[in-house]
């Protein structure tokens, strides 16, 4: 039986693996390598490798409430989208409020996880650590491993011919990168175009002489302010939403979604993407557009080779006089605390059962936290996968036999291996993934039950945001504040703006009362056919 449980990392996926354990009547103990908790939320000026860091002027891609833990709303006052000490101030409050530090012992490094010799039985594992140089051996129960996937630099050289070998300026990766004074007054050049990439080109724009942002992608640019000024994925991460996708067709729902992005601007005419690509990432980011228009920053094609000086493309054009190449080339995960035999086994999170659970292991007491990417927040996601991973240990919640979850992955796992730093495979779907591990851990809300119910909360629910608080309505873990923190989300946003009030301020949700009106018969019937003609896997309504 499961008592005492390792928990690696104090960042948001361990803070919240150390409450859901202590829920289920468990005994945590947290390791932290860092001084604080926070993970790459916890700024240091610092560029050492062994500590990963958000930069200095990094503000979320999520709003507070569709990012915070599900019992535990960020302050009414907390801005929508915040800067990183804001972050960080949220984290000291959850851990505060729950009493977390006690069980979290700082600057001690994990050097190893090892099964136990009798582990086929037992389940047990060995942990090593060390404080102050001091080696100790520890007997654990479980082990969650809240490492994330932040955290080794990727840095392909090899695919840029010249760099190491001809080019004389300086080279870096953005995760060396943590403000904009070095790069004052030089031409610059950025390659890879994801969020991070986006963000620092238009950052260096104030005071680069030029900025080049070369991406071999199709990329779709939004801006985190949607309709009416709402937070864009409160107005767009929304269970009716989800619903439509799934049954329209894929090329019609891509183009629906190709032209709302267009109705911004023209994608195409800025040589970002075309509504004719079948592959595609998007990037939040409101300024790069304005950047590009005003020639601040210039987008260019992958690059080809490096000179001494210059930069020389795939479409044959040739930029001189670069002084600096930054790679926001994203970053690997590894596990060299594991032993060889597990860590070997973990190829991406297609390799783990849920994208949690290594499926080879005689015994499920090992857990793998927050290496996901979502459409939505990953701290979310992450505290979800650890109230399942705690009920589990528990005994509350069950896994599958080795073999039916062994399957599972091996239906999941492509056919070849891929290059490392393509982590297409970690991209799922907020809420189809959180629905997934809500259903294993019992929380999932039924809109059904709720529209006979209560039903102003089943509309809230099923036409508004998809806010982490749904997953506290039903099952262990219920949290009486559930009900009323989604039903005044609107209000909490729009409270730091209440700073001028002009005219009529009452406005307080961005119209969806209407848009539930007329969606409401769609929306039944489609309920009627799911009960009348089940779709294998899922279902909106369950």
């Amino acid at each position: 039986m499961v008592r005492r449980v390792a928990v690696i990392g104090a960042g948001a996926g361990g803070l919240a693996s150390v409450k859901c354990c202590l829920d289920e009547g468990l005994e945590p103990t947290c390791f932290e390598s860092s001084e604080d908790i926070g993970g790459v939320w916890c700024y240091t000026d610092s560029t050492d490798k062994r500590r990963i860091s958000v930069y200095r002027s990094v503000i979320t891609n999520t709003s507070k409430e569709m990012s915070c833990f599900s019992d535990f709303p960020f302050p009414e006052d907390f801005p929508s989208y915040l800067p990183h000490s804001l972050v960080l101030e949220y984290f000291r409050m959850y851990a505060r409020h729950f009493d977390l530090l006690r069980h979290v012992r700082f600057q001690t490094t994990v050097l190893s996880v090892r099964k136990r010799p009798d582990f086929t039985s037992s389940g047990q594992w060995e942990v090593v650590t060390e404080t102050d140089g001091v080696r100790e051996s520890h007997v654990f129960d479980a082990v969650m491993v809240c490492t994330g996937h932040y955290q080794e630099p990727y840095l392909p050289l090899a695919s840029f011919p010249g760099i190491e070998s001809r080019f004389k300026g300086q080279q870096l990766h953005s995760w060396e990168y943590r403000d904009v004074q070095a790069f004052r007054g030089k031409r610059v050049l950025v390659v890879g175009i994801g969020n991070t990439g986006g963000d620092l080109s238009v950052e260096l724009s104030h005071v680069a002489a030029k900025v080049f942002l070369s991406t071999r992608s199709n990329t779709w640019v939004i801006s985190r302010v949607s309709d009416q000024g709402f937070p864009f994925d409160m107005v767009n991460t929304t269970r009716l939403n989800h619903l439509l996708e799934w049954l329209l067709p894929s090329a019609l729902a891509r183009k629906i979604k190709f032209r709302k992005f267009n109705s911004w601007f023209n994608h195409t005419n800025y040589g970002l993407a075309s509504s004719k690509s079948s592959k595609f990432k998007m990037i939040i980011n409101e300024e790069l557009p304005f950047c590009l228009l005003s020639g601040t920053v210039v987008l260019k094609p992958n690059v080809k080779e490096f000179t001494e000086s210059s930069a020389v493309f795939e479409d044959g054009t040739t930029e001189e006089n670069i002084d600096v190449v930054l790679f926001a080339t994203g970053y690997n995960f590894s596990f060299p605390f594991l032993e060889e035999s597990v860590r070997s086994a973990i190829d991406d999170n297609r390799s783990l059962y849920k994208c949690i659970f290594p499926p080879q292991l005689e015994k499920p007491t090992l857990a793998i936290i927050g290496l996901i990417q979502l459409t939505g927040s990953i701290m979310v996601g992450s505290e979800m996968q650890a109230r399942w991973v705690s009920g589990v240990f528990a005994g509350w919640n069950k896994l599958p036999p080795p073999r039916r979850m062994m399957a599972e992955v091996l239906k999941r796992k492509p056919p070849a291996k891929r290059n490392p730093h393509e982590r297409e495979n970690l991209k799922m779907s907020f809420i189809s993934y959180m629905d997934k591990i809500a259903a294993c851990a019992g929380v999932k809300p039924s809109v059904w039950s709720l529209l006979l119910t209560d039903p102003q909360l089943a509309l809230a629910i099923f036409f508004g945001p998809c806010s982490p608080y749904q997953y506290r309505l039903v099952g262990r873990g219920r949290w009486s504040g559930a009900r009323a923190a989604i039903l005044t989300q609107w209000q909490r946003t729009l409270q730091p703006l209440r700073t001028r009030l002009v005219g009529d301020s009452s406005n307080s949700s961005p119209g969806w009362c209407w848009m539930c009106l007329l969606a409401l018969p769609a929306a039944l019937t489609a309920g009627f056919l799911f009960s009348k003609y089940p779709q294998p896997g899922w279902s909106p309504w369950a």
